[in-house]
């Protein structure tokens, strides 16, 4: 008789737990089926394994999703591209993926500034309490 190791519910298991459970999937070529219900009891895995491997890190070997609709039921005859249709292609999205390095480093620049804005301006608070002078100049509203 085969000994349940582990019985608990899946969402209660640690990570190194979960490591341990995914390379025994790989080592012994069991079902996901079959490892779930050896750990947890229960007779069905839902995809909690599949999940636990995307957030781990894992290959899952599953490709994209395929489409459900059957497509070139009557393919069409294709035009020939000519040879700068692709080149074209490749360059923009060259120059897409360059804009977004761009972009998230802009906005990385953007977060250090505003950090530094409130510090900068939490010194200048402490900075008043502590030595009882005004730092920050006082606005005159009156014309």
């Amino acid at each position: 008789m085969e000994k349940k190791i582990n019985q608990k519910a899946g969402k209660y298991f640690t990570e190194d737990e979960r490591h341990k459970i995914i390379q025994e999937l790989f080592a012994t070529k069991c079902t996901k089926q079959h490892i779930w219900e050896k750990y947890t009891g229960e007779d069905e895995e839902r995809g909690q394994l599949l999940r636990w491997m995307n957030r781990l890190g894992y290959s899952t070997g599953i490709k994209s999703r395929r489409p459900n609709i059957v497509s070139n039921f009557y393919p069409m005859a294709q035009k020939k591209m000519k040879p700068d249709k692709p080149v074209e292609i490749e360059d923009e999205s060259f120059e897409n993926l360059q804009l977004k390095k761009r972009i998230a480093e802009l906005e990385k620049q953007l977060k250090d500034a505003e950090l530094k804005a409130i510090a900068f301006s939490t010194m200048v608070d402490i900075a008043e309490k502590e030595f009882k002078i005004p730092i920050r100049k006082k606005l005159n509203i009156k014309p």
